[in-house]
């Protein structure tokens, strides 16, 4: 199982990490405000107050050893883009992280980022259910237990209709549109067959959406 560290737990950050963790994912919650860390104490696996711009202590957390790294600080670009660039150095395999402008985002991408993300335009949650999910595409969160998401067909799904798959039975979640390439089925029937590279756009409790995420 993927291990998650999250790097500032801001608004976006510790989105990142309650979600992850919510999952069931072992995430490691790091900010240097103490207040942060305590009120995230019983929402990660552990939540630890440090100076991630300081590399001995990220050795010291064993920041090496985790699959996936998200750099979620505040305000201060310079302090992203310094421990972006150490954990990078440091070997870990996946760095996300947040940027403030596009600006920003391109020194990022230069000094090693993976991925980089923007809060105006994607939410922690958002964010969170596409690291741990291949197949998850796109999620949408319309109440706090109610979902939509995009996921791309895996291949057990392959020259099956709805029908046959039975998608709200098995996983109590409901098929409301068929994307393949610009086509766009708004009103998909039972006979309808996935075929591979279909995006199903499927609506359900968070519970259930959690079934299909785990899919490959």
């Amino acid at each position: 199982m993927k291990q998650f560290a999250v790097i500032g737990l801001g608004r976006f950050g510790s989105s990142i990490a309650r979600t992850l963790y919510s999952l069931g994912y072992d995430v490691l919650g790091i900010d240097s405000d103490e207040d942060k860390i305590q009120a995230m104490t019983n929402s990660v696996t552990h939540a630890v107050t440090a100076d991630a711009t300081d590399e001995s202590a990220l050795k010291a957390l064993g920041i090496r050893n985790f699959d996936v790294v998200v750099v979620s600080i505040g305000q201060d670009i310079q302090s992203s883009i310094l421990v972006t660039l150490m954990i990078k150095e440091l070997g870990v395999n996946y760095v996300v992280a947040k940027a403030q402008n596009e600006l920003h985002g391109k020194v990022l991408y230069k000094i090693g980022a993976d991925r980089v993300v923007f809060p105006e335009r994607d939410m922690g949650i958002r964010v969170a259910h596409n690291l741990v999910s291949s197949n998850i595409l796109d999620y949408i969160e319309l109440a706090p237990d109610f979902s939509i998401v995009e996921v791309a067909a895996v291949p057990s799904w392959y020259g099956k209709s709805l029908k046959e798959l039975n998608l709200r039975v098995k996983y109590g979640v409901n098929v409301m549109a068929i994307k393949n390439g610009g086509e766009v089925n708004i009103s998909p029937g039972a006979e309808d067959v996935v075929k591979e590279g279909d995006v199903l756009l499927v609506v359900g409790s968070n519970e259930n959406l959690k079934k299909i995420e785990k899919l490959s």
